[in-house]
């Protein structure tokens, strides 16, 4: 499944901005926002949103989400009542965008 693969691929990885970059340049940004927008369980949004949280860390991965739609996206994401990792991930990617200052209401 390709929520598994994603997470075995950032568990192998300790991502530097290079790598990220290089995600961004493959498309996996994008890929991964349109995980997030469709998926139907908790699993496949935790590790979807992991992932852009993890690539966010980077302030030019940040830029390239914030143009692909990425903000919408992550704020009508549906809470988990069951995982709290759901949570997490979503406030800590609302907070970098607020942190620089990105406009909340695209």
């Amino acid at each position: 499944m390709l929520a598994s693969g994603i997470l075995k691929l950032f568990n192998f990885l300790y991502l530097k901005d290079e790598s990220r970059m290089k995600i961004v340049e493959l498309g996996g940004d994008k890929e991964l926002i349109n995980m997030l927008s469709t998926a139907k369980d908790d699993r496949t949004r935790k590790v979807a949103l992991n992932a852009l949280a993890e690539l966010s860390q980077s302030d030019e991965v940040l830029a390239s989400l914030h143009r692909a739609g990425a903000i919408p996206i992550i704020r009508s994401a549906p809470s988990s009542l069951e995982d709290a990792d759901v949570e997490k991930f979503m406030s800590s990617l609302i907070k970098r965008f607020q942190d620089l200052k990105y406009d909340m209401s695209s």
